[in-house]
């Protein structure tokens, strides 16, 4: 896999994404938003800024504002990967993000894809 590919990918492209699949399963562009924000420490608003911006996906990342310290809780396979065996760092925070909307699109409740009690 070409990482620098992927890297360079617009997050305004891949977002649209995630809305589609958590929609099709009947969950909400909020939830989707949560879940970043969750993530990455974005508010609303810098969510937005970050989108409008078209800024790639290296840059969505390491502008964060406050990558969430719990995101090693995040556990699993995406794409036939184990997310907690990504080497890579930022491809680990891709493939994190990844999962969180996987489980939001499989119906988990949002108190277990936020990893909180």
């Amino acid at each position: 896999m070409n990482l620098d590919r992927v890297f360079a990918m617009p997050f305004a492209s891949v977002y649209p994404l995630y809305i589609t699949k958590a929609e099709r399963k009947g969950r909400t562009k909020d939830e989707v938003d949560t879940v970043i924000r969750w993530l990455t420490g974005y508010t609303a608003a810098g969510l937005k800024k970050q989108i409008d911006k078209k800024v790639d996906l290296k840059i969505f990342f390491a502008e964060s504002p406050a990558y969430n310290a719990h995101s090693d809780l995040i556990t699993g396979v995406v794409c036939g990967v184990r997310v907690e065996e990504v080497e890579d760092p930022l491809m680990k925070k891709i493939r994190q993000l990844d999962k969180l909307i996987d489980e939001l699109a499989k119906g988990k409740a949002m108190e277990k894809i936020l990893r909180t009690s």
